[in-house]
């Protein structure tokens, strides 16, 4: 693929991922919030959009598995695993998850978590997908365009996660782009989340108070 052309696919993705992003907003407004809901919402824009502008113009979102991207896999999954343990113990954070209503049961749980991953999923085809591993014409500063996009779409969630979502962004597309796969991001959020939904639904690991004392140099409530 020539330099043009290349150009001409960053644009064009880039305009599609910004009317996505505003179709998301827009029906986030207007739409029901279930998880269902949800799913179907996210998987035909964050999901089915992505992956029909890549099927049409012949590019790649990063739908590969390969050594790289299991090696980078297992360590961005290690790396995060501490951030799940303690921060399920958060009393912001117990207070929000699970965002959806679910019983600490197999028959409730599963279900429940095959929804979110999807979710995960869609997200990561779009963010770290369309809008980093897919325009990699532009180089490692393709890590950094979708973190504003991203922090606004977290904006309703606890303060410290927040404070979080735009460093996590940016590592979670360092990795994916580096792989040249969304596979790092897809576990290590897909099943951070369910583990931590998992943990929220019963007895805290860790004092909650004894965390919060940890934190509490920041400006925020945590």
């Amino acid at each position: 693929m020539d330099r043009s052309s290349g150009r001409r696919w960053v644009v064009l993705a880039l305009l599609w991922g910004a009317v996505l992003a505003i179709a998301w907003m827009a029906l986030e407004r207007s739409t029901s919030t279930a998880l269902w809901a949800r799913v179907v919402r996210d998987g035909l824009l964050y999901l089915v959009g992505p992956a029909a502008l890549a099927r049409l113009y012949g590019r790649r979102l990063g739908w590969r598995v390969d050594r790289r991207a299991l090696r980078n896999t297992v360590l961005l999954a290690l790396f995060v695993l501490p951030f799940y343990l303690v921060g399920s113990s958060l009393p912001t954070v117990r207070a929000y998850y699970p965002m959806w209503s679910v019983a600490p049961t197999v028959s409730s749980f599963v279900p429940h978590a095959v929804g979110q991953f999807v979710v995960v999923l869609a997200a990561e085809t779009y963010f770290r997908g369309l809008l980093c591993v897919g325009v990699r014409e532009v180089g490692f500063k393709s890590v950094f365009i979708s973190p504003v996009v991203y922090a606004l779409q977290h904006a309703s969630k606890p303060p410290i996660e927040l404070l979080l979502s735009g460093p996590t962004d940016v590592l979670f597309g360092a990795v994916d782009y580096r792989s040249r796969s969304i596979l790092p991001s897809v576990v290590a959020h897909g099943f951070g989340l369910t583990l931590l939904d998992w943990l929220v639904l019963h007895p805290p690991l860790l004092a909650p108070e004894r965390v919060a004392g940890w934190l509490r140099w920041l400006p925020i409530p945590v």
